[in-house]
């Protein structure tokens, strides 16, 4: 009998100690959250284009041009004379200035070096330098997406801010083939 206590006993210890089944996740089908995101950005794409047609219509004796990029630039300085403009691999110099486009100076003018594709460099500056001959001087107006986007550049340029950028192109070195 007293076998047949601990057999029970531990049959039923064994079948009363069921793990539990794990969940299943949930899963959302009706796309909400990106349908949400894709309105968030078509209105910050509407308030952008919207301050830049501002600025724009307001500086009637700049002649902007639409980039194929989707930015918009004017020259302060332009070249006819010399063609080359940089090319992949092309160590560049050139100078440049960052203001908001309420005019609010964010990074005064600097100096720097750039290997052309081969560095760190946001997108619309990059693109906006294969735009300018050596000794060429633009002004950019980038809007967020062509700027730091989303994220900002961790220091000084909060999320979603357009830029105006000053740039001057001051020497192309060719690579070497």
């Amino acid at each position: 009998m007293k076998h047949l206590l601990i057999i029970f006993s531990l049959a039923l210890l064994c079948f009363s100690c069921k793990s539990p089944e794990a969940r299943l996740p949930e899963s959302v089908q009706s796309g909400s959250f990106l349908k949400k995101s894709a309105e968030r950005n078509k209105k910050l794409n509407e308030l952008e284009r919207t301050q830049i047609e501002d600025i724009i219509k307001n500086n009637p004796d700049k002649n902007y041009i639409a980039s194929e990029s989707g930015f918009w630039y004017y020259y302060n300085n332009k070249v006819v004379t010399d063609t080359f403009q940089p090319q992949f691999g092309n160590l560049v110099d050139f100078d440049y200035n960052v203001s908001t486009v309420e005019s609010v100076e964010i990074y005064p003018k600097q100096n720097r070096t750039y290997i052309m594709d081969k560095e760190e460099l946001f997108t619309g500056l990059r693109e906006g330098l294969k735009l300018l001959k050596p000794t060429e001087t633009a002004t950019f107006i980038f809007p967020s997406q062509k700027a730091f986007g989303y994220y900002g550049d961790d220091n000084k340029i909060g999320t979603n801010v357009p830029l105006i950028c000053e740039v001057t192109l001051n020497t192309i070195i060719k690579k070497n083939d």
